[in-house]
This record gives C-alpha cells, sequence and structure tokens, in this order.
C-alpha cells in the first residue's frame, strides 16, 4: 500500500515535469514556468508569496479581516474589528488576501470553470475550520443573470461545487436567487454604494430547503461584505439558521 502511494507521487511527479516541458505554462503573476499543474496559475514561488489564513492567523471572529497582535486562543472568538458590526452573517472566511496567486486564481475562475488542485485544497481547509465546519449546506452567491450569459458559467457555483464535493454536504444553486440585477457597474465604489446597489437584490425560492439549515455561502472575493450580507439577510428571513461565508480571497486595506 506504502509502495503503491510513492509510485503514484512518482508518476504524478514525471508527468507534472513531462507537462512542464512538452506543454510549458507561464506563472500568471511573475511569468516563471508553473511546474505543478495542481499550482495553476500561478508558480509555487509566488504561491508561497501570497498571503494565506491559517488556523492560527488572527483574524476578526465576524468578517474575517486579518488582526495584528497576540491572543490567546480561547480569547479568539472576542476579537472584532467592529467595520462588521452590522453585516448580517454569522461569520466570514477566506483563504488568504486578494492579491499574488490568489488573485491569479479568481481572474482565471472568471475565465475558466475549473479549480486547481491547490486552491481546491485550500478552500476546502478553510471551510472546515471552525465556525464554518457546522454548515450543513452550501450555496453560491448568485451571479448577475446578464453576466452569467455572457461568462456561460457562475464561478461562485464552481466554487461551491467543488467544496460541496470535498465536504460531502448539499450543493444548492437553485434555492438562493438574483431578484434584481443592478444596472450599473460597482468596481470602484465604496461600501455605502455597494451596500445600495445589492439591497434586496436576493431572494430565496425554495424555503423549505433553506429552513433550519446552517447555510455556507461562497464567492470568489469579499471586498465590503455588502453582496453576502444581502444574500444573509435573504436566506435568514427564509428561516435558516445561520449564515456562513467563505470566500478564495478578501480585499485588505493598504492603510
Amino acid at each position: 500500500m506504502l509502495n503503491a502511494k510513492f509510485l503514484h507521487n512518482d508518476l504524478s511527479q514525471a508527468y507534472d515535469v513531462a507537462l512542464a516541458v512538452l506543454y510549458p505554462q507561464a506563472c500568471a503573476v511573475c511569468g516563471a514556468s508553473v511546474e505543478r499543474r495542481a499550482d495553476a496559475p500561478a508558480c509555487a514561488a509566488c504561491w508561497s508569496k501570497t498571503r494565506l489564513f491559517w488556523a492560527k492567523t488572527l483574524l476578526c471572529w465576524k468578517c474575517g479581516a486579518p488582526g495584528k497582535g497576540d491572543v490567546a486562543e480561547e480569547n479568539r472568538m472576542s476579537v472584532r474589528c467592529h467595520r462588521c458590526d452590522n453585516e448580517s452573517f454569522t461569520a466570514a472566511r477566506a483563504i488568504g488576501v486578494y492579491e499574488g496567486a490568489l488573485r491569479a486564481a479568481v481572474l482565471k475562475l472568471k475565465r475558466e470553470p475549473f479549480v486547481a488542485i491547490r486552491l481546491a485544497e485550500l478552500l476546502f481547509e478553510a471551510g472546515k475550520r471552525f465556525p464554518l465546519d457546522s454548515a450543513t449546506r452550501i450555496l453560491p452567491v448568485p451571479l448577475a443573470r446578464e453576466r452569467e450569459r455572457e461568462r456561460g458559467f457562475n464561478q461562485s457555483a464552481v466554487l461551491a461545487r467543488t467544496l460541496a464535493a470535498r465536504r460531502k454536504l448539499p450543493f444548492d444553486e437553485w434555492s438562493l436567487i438574483r431578484a434584481i440585477h443592478a444596472t450599473h457597474h460597482r468596481a470602484g465604489m465604496d461600501r455605502q454604494g455597494r451596500r445600495e446597489t445589492v439591497e434586496n437584490a436576493f431572494a430565496v425560492q425554495r424555503p423549505r430547503l433553506i429552513e433550519g439549515e446552517r447555510i455556507l455561502l461562497v464567492d470568489d472575493v469579499l471586498t465590503t461584505g455588502a453582496t453576502v450580507s444581502s444574500c444573509a439577510d435573504a436566506l435568514l428571513a427564509a428561516g435558516a439558521q445561520e449564515v456562513y461565508v467563505l470566500t478564495v480571497a478578501r480585499a485588505v486595506s493598504s492603510n
């Protein structure tokens, strides 16, 4: 059994080397060669430079914003940034900061509905940490109808489906819908502008599947939290017990 495992690893490494030689892929961050297909679209060096959140990383317990200082394990639930006090979700987490390899992964996912092995593993690890580990149902953030038609898929649904398969939880992309579609682009908007754009934008069309559930809502990037908070409003109104959020990355202020 052990020899079979080593043989599989050796074959996998040999396959990676062959692919790198025959079909070289440039790192989307630095341009160097991506030596392992599992790391795509970034190289191992760029992954190592990207700020990822681990179990010991100090975060705001509610929104997952990175903090500073040293806090005892038993006091971590009391850590708050207070910018998220009025958000409707129970807790939000991300794999790491929207930079480097994670930024490249998010941008690639907007073009291709494929989650590479490294990203899938990081998503799984983040999703099984407390308090997200108590989730009973996984939903993606709905994409605007026009944008999904243009893209051909919802990248959040691709992520949510991948995580649901690993977590062995129900994947539900039908219950939560986008009822109001913004008519103007949200890029560059401040927190209040984004909140006004998505206010009452979501609705639950299958409340019997939501009632009493602890929902894990999946998206690609958390910026202000306005979108996932609006989703949480609709889910809680439909009877959800808790609404957790997991994203690939989160925007962090440079201040």
